[in-house]
């Protein structure tokens, strides 16, 4: 399923929301006028192992373990990864930006994405070995996924424009984050008994951020967003 558009309006621009998709948009920018881009993750990506090691001999960030957690927040593997994660905040980031205000969704963003990488770490830790916490992390996903969060919360009931196997689908946002959130389960699930079938997507980021999301947002808002236009 694939989002297009939202029928929440907002109070004004988001500014915030359009900031961060600039900053991610100017980092994978850099990844590919640098050196190659697979190197900038391998640097500046964030290692479990970095947290709680030992890391295998080739792996690990010259960062800290702190510093490597929001850098890593800014990174991208593709083209794929980066438009799904800035089409995601796009549409759904407008309307928790205006209920939070803009210095709160900095900061909401930021601890969701913080949030994220917490629980991926535990689960690496629990039921990976050193070869899976060597894996670099890196993404706007987690951040993304507590914005998600908020959004099902906030706006239940708001409809979202969907392409739905080459059809156009107006989904209850309900329905459509309540699916994703459930296939982020369903599929960090698979990845613990089959590590090899996650092909190397940390689903357990994109679940600790929902999570985060949903539960932190009403601390957050200063006010209601603006209801569905119909």
């Amino acid at each position: 399923m694939l989002p297009l558009r939202d029928n929440v309006p907002t109070r004004s621009f988001p500014v915030v929301t359009v900031a961060l998709i600039a900053i991610n948009a100017a980092v994978w920018i850099w990844e590919l006028a640098g050196t190659p881009w697979q190197q900038d993750v391998f640097d500046y990506g964030y290692y479990v192992c970095s947290f709680s090691g030992p890391c295998t001999a080739d792996a690990g960030s010259p960062l800290s373990w702190p510093l490597a957690l929001f850098s890593s927040m800014f990174m991208h593997a593709g083209w794929e990864h980066i438009l799904g994660n800035m089409l995601f905040l796009w549409i759904f980031g407008n309307n928790v930006e205006d209920a939070l205000g803009r210095v709160r969704f900095v900061v909401f963003f930021l601890l969701g994405g913080i949030a994220a990488d917490a629980l991926q770490t535990a689960v690496t830790l629990g039921y990976g070995g050193a070869a899976d916490a060597s894996i670099p992390n890196i993404g706007a996903s987690g951040a993304v996924s507590a914005v998600l969060g908020a959004y099902i919360v906030l706006l239940p009931r708001a409809s979202v424009l969907t392409v739905v196997f080459y059809f156009l689908r107006e989904i209850r946002a309900f329905w459509f984050l309540g699916i994703w959130f459930a296939l982020q389960l369903f599929l960090g699930s698979q990845s613990i008994a089959h590590p090899e079938a996650g092909g190397g997507v940390a689903f357990f980021a994109h679940v600790g951020g929902f999570a985060f999301g949903m539960l932190a947002v009403r601390a957050f808002a200063i006010r209601r967003p603006l209801q569905p236009e119909y």
